[in-house]
């Protein structure tokens, strides 16, 4: 997804005074025991006050189709994130169905003017989904993918990356494809047939990576097998020039591709991106874009072409920012021992004395200058949370800690739900991935005491 910062942005709140027993539930949080990320965290045994007191109840958008199939507006707002919603998995993904999904399945952007559904927010949602045991949700979120972002056939075309309001009307706004999207549709529904015994999941998924491999997968002069982030306007007129998102290429999902479909190009397009993350994060930073350059020379490499990497991307500058905090998040879920997830950590060491400090999360970095552009909203902070924890660095983790609990008794917007998603499932264990990529989920925390939080309960494992 071509996520725009300038519409994510939102008010930092202070962070208040902690309660006592909210700094004794920080501590025994923080000590207690190795979890599924490798450090002192354990899984989160219990929720951690905001302050906000018992959350409303928040009301769902409400569908104005009679089908659910029927492309639909949302309303003109979106609807309040229920303050004091803890940090806990399941909390989190009612208060984003209860934001962002409408009951016929579209996942709704409120804060970008066209009100858009994207085919990322779409397939996150369907990862989160399966995390829930949600397989109603799931169900919705697909039929709305297929039907309004494919035309009703995955196997004839690869999503639309865009839908929303445009001139009075609703449809598709861009109907390029977005190849990280595809990938998170392909190991959803892999998954799906996997946990849940639907076997015709899997065949639409095979389809989909056949289409993905012949219209984004990209032998690149002087490089490689490489994942384009679209099927069109990545790869220069003179073909001279390929520009990537690194953020696309996740290790643990293009293994867990590799699983299903072992004959296809993922297990090389995962050590690429490997590659591409240690070539391009100048001062351990990762950036949003990067462009390969083609150079043809006398030098070594077959047929005398050769290459180097523009980290000053030619649209998007050196900024590290709204896709790259995907890449330290990416790097965290690895299992603990990987040598792999011990070289992105390497590679993107940079961002931790950026989050040594009290205030905000950087939101945009200069990767070459590693200077300060702007600060960052709370999704960030969540992210810090799984990258601290596989650093070891629990003294800046508490920090984090702290400005997201915070920052969870305000509203929210969706790029912070789905990244605290990510984040907050992975520090749980709720989802977890094996060295071979495929999901691996926890139920859900069941809290040995009385929690803290009375907003904080034990959930059900469907929303």
């Amino acid at each position: 997804m071509r996520y725009d910062a300038e519409r994510a942005r939102r008010s930092e709140p202070a962070a208040p005074a902690q309660p006592p027993a909210v700094d004794a539930a920080r501590r025994q949080l923080l000590g207690a025991g190795l979890g599924s990320l490798g450090l002192g965290l354990g899984a989160l045994a219990g929720c951690i006050e905001s302050g906000a007191g018992a959350a409303p109840s928040a009301a769902r958008s409400p569908a104005t189709a009679t089908a659910p199939l029927t492309p639909v507006a949302d309303p003109p707002s979106a609807p309040a994130s229920p303050p004091g919603t803890c940090l806990d998995f399941d909390h989190l993904w009612r208060r984003f169905v209860a934001q962002c999904v409408q009951p016929d399945g579209r996942v709704v952007d409120h804060d970008t003017p066209e009100r858009v559904s994207t085919s990322e927010s779409q397939t996150y949602t369907l990862f989160f989904a399966l995390v829930a045991d949600d397989r109603a949700r799931f169900d919705k979120v697909l039929d709305w993918t297929r039907h309004n972002l494919a035309g009703g056939d995955f196997s004839a075309r690869l999503p639309a990356w865009q839908w929303g309001l445009r001139d009075g009307r609703w449809g598709v706004l861009d109907a390029n494809a977005a190849s990280d999207a595809d990938l998170w549709l392909a190991q959803a529904l892999f998954e799906a047939a996997r946990l849940w015994k639907q076997p015709a999941h899997a065949d639409t998924a095979r389809a989909i990576l056949r289409r993905v491999q012949r219209e984004e997968v990209v032998d690149v002069p002087g490089l490689g097998l490489m994942l384009l982030p679209g099927p069109q306007g990545f790869v220069s007129a003179d073909r001279q020039q390929w520009r990537f998102n690194p953020s696309y290429s996740a290790v643990h999902q293009l293994r867990a591709l590799a699983t299903h479909d072992p004959q296809g190009p993922w297990a090389e397009l995962a050590q690429q991106g490997v590659k591409m993350i240690q070539a391009v994060s100048l001062n351990g930073l990762a950036p949003d874009w990067v462009t390969w350059q083609l150079e043809r020379s006398r030098m070594s490499l077959p047929g005398g072409v050769s290459g180097r990497w523009l980290t000053h991307d030619a649209e998007k500058g050196d900024i590290g920012g709204y896709d790259a905090i995907r890449c330290y998040l990416w790097a965290a879920v690895l299992p603990p021992g990987d040598p792999v997830r011990a070289t992105l950590l390497r590679a993107l060491g940079g961002l931790q004395p950026w989050l040594q400090g009290d205030g905000p999360p950087p939101g945009k970095l200069s990767t070459t200058r590693a200077t300060l552009i702007e600060a960052g909203p709370p999704g960030f902070d969540a992210v810090a949370l799984p990258y601290l924890a596989a650093l070891g660095d629990r003294a800046a983790l508490a920090r984090r800690l702290t400005r997201l609990q915070a920052a969870m008794s305000q509203p929210l917007r969706y790029y912070d739900l789905v990244l605290m998603l990510f984040a907050i499932g992975a520090l749980q264990g709720r989802w977890q991935s094996g060295a071979d990529g495929l999901l691996i989920r926890r139920a859900p925390v069941r809290y040995p005491t009385a929690p803290l939080d009375p907003t904080c309960r034990p959930l059900p494992t469907s929303a």
